[in-house]
């Protein structure tokens, strides 16, 4: 059974930082994509950061570009996601999730979704 499981999230004053994490199982996590997505309230969930099947290729949203790096450790089956600098627009429901194609910051591409871990920016 495919499981995703985040932890990290938290409230944090604006200009601050959060390291989401992302346990993964019950999959080869070498064969999968790892994604995050956020959603805040009355939105949709949007792409923040991916990473590809070899751990070596990220993405970024120009939104966190600059703000965020995603990294795995392969060895754990673990994705990261260290937020800097964040903002009250970054306050959401953050998602890691799995896909075995490439890269992609659309979460219909995703298959395996974990449940959400909060982070809260106050300003």
């Amino acid at each position: 059974e495919v499981q995703l499981v985040e932890s990290g999230g938290g409230l944090v004053q604006a200009g601050g930082s959060l390291r989401l994490s992302c346990a993964a199982s019950g999959f080869t996590f070498d064969d999968y994509a790892i994604g995050w997505f956020r959603q805040a309230p009355g939105k949709e969930r949007e792409g923040v950061s991916c990473i590809n099947k070899g751990g070596n290729t990220a993405h970024y949203a120009d939104s966190v570009k600059g703000r965020c790096t995603i990294s795995s450790d392969n060895a754990k089956n673990m994705v990261y996601l260290q937020m800097n600098s964040l903002k009250s627009e970054d306050t959401a429901v953050y998602y890691c999730a799995a896909t075995n194609n490439i890269c992609s910051d659309d979460a219909a591409d995703f298959g395996s979704w974990g449940q959400g871990t909060q982070v809260t920016v106050s300003s």
